[in-house]
């Protein structure tokens, strides 16, 4: 099935996924002057893995999820700023607030055609986006919000320059928000919206609430993608605009491309290869680092069809054929 690691057997894929998660935790160790970069890593896996239940579960086709991920940021950031820094709280708020957001839009997107869905996201984000800027005494506007003053986790570790602190709070909450997204997508409910994807008209013939799923999966979506906002407004302490714009939308989705739709793993693995090629290229070749990126992105389109964790899977199927 595609919502596995890659195609194993599940003693190998339960061998695979800690494998993987030991591995991001080894960083800790391996990548001490790189904390910072790998916090990062985790966070937009988990917005990609946000966008992934809309797009490659759902099948709702949207470009504009930043709305969510930047309306969680703020929420965190303006709690923080306005006296209560107790960093739990404010992913509760932002999960909250961008889960009855995403919900009230629901009903706008849901309906709509693919064209109808993409225009209607983009709009939203868009609008948001200027929203903040025009709330400049509120928000900070173009220059950001800042003062954004975060309590120690647990009320012991402080945020410190060196980012361990960031890193070990963001591991543990995308750990647990993933871990809780495969438990919605493994349910009978995630398995409905595989048969919606597959075949809308089907699902509606057998009288399964069609509309009523699309919104709830929209929602859940939305709110992850609030968590995966919040936590980059605590562990950076500072709000940029950009968290809200369509360039982050555009961002997430070549993440989450690269790595794989409709793969549970596709959103992190996304995440590390691009923002690590990212950081590569941009200090290899720092005046043209874009044009490397892009070559880089168009050869894993062309060659890998379903992202790197399609790819992986045909290998593995491949070589199991083999023997």
């Amino acid at each position: 099935m595609k919502n596995t690691l890659i195609t194993l057997t599940p003693p190998r894929q339960r061998a695979a996924e800690i494998v993987f998660w030991l591995a991001l935790a080894g960083s800790f160790f391996m990548l001490p002057d790189q904390l910072t970069l790998m916090s990062q890593v985790l966070i937009f896996g988990l917005f990609a893995v946000s966008l992934d239940m809309a797009l490659g579960y759902a099948g709702i086709l949207t470009v504009g999820h930043a709305a969510f991920f930047g309306t969680g940021a703020y929420a965190a950031g303006l709690l923080a700023r306005h006296g209560w820094g107790e960093p739990f709280s404010g992913l509760l708020l932002a999960l909250v607030v961008c889960a009855a957001l995403g919900y009230v839009l629901s009903y706008l997107i849901v309906r709509g055609a693919d064209l109808t869905r993409l225009m209607i996201t983009i709009g939203v984000c868009v609008l948001l986006a200027e929203l903040v800027n025009r709330l400049a005494p509120i928000t900070g506007g173009s220059d950001g919000l800042q003062g954004v003053a975060i309590s120690p986790v647990l009320g012991r570790f402080e945020f410190d320059l060196y980012g361990k602190t960031a890193f070990c709070y963001a591991y543990g909450v995308v750990l647990v928000m993933f871990l809780l997204v495969r438990l919605v997508l493994r349910s009978p409910f995630g398995l409905a919206l595989r048969g919606i994807h597959d075949s809308r008209k089907r699902m509606l013939a057998i009288g399964s609430p069609v509309e009523a799923r699309l919104r709830t999966a929209y929602a859940l979506s939305a709110a992850v993608a609030g968590v995966a906002g919040a936590l980059l407004a605590q562990t950076t302490q500072f709000v940029g605009i950009e968290s809200i714009g369509f360039n982050r939308s555009a961002e997430v989705l070549i993440i989450l491309v690269l790595g794989g739709t409709g793969r549970l793993y596709g959103g992190l693995v996304g995440a590390i290869v691009y923002m690590l090629v990212h950081d590569w290229f941009a200090d290899m070749n720092p005046q043209y680092w874009m044009f490397w990126l892009g070559i880089f992105l168009i050869a894993v389109v062309m060659l890998g069809r379903g992202g790197i964790m399609g790819a992986l899977s045909r290998r593995v199927r491949t070589g199991e054929t083999s023997r």
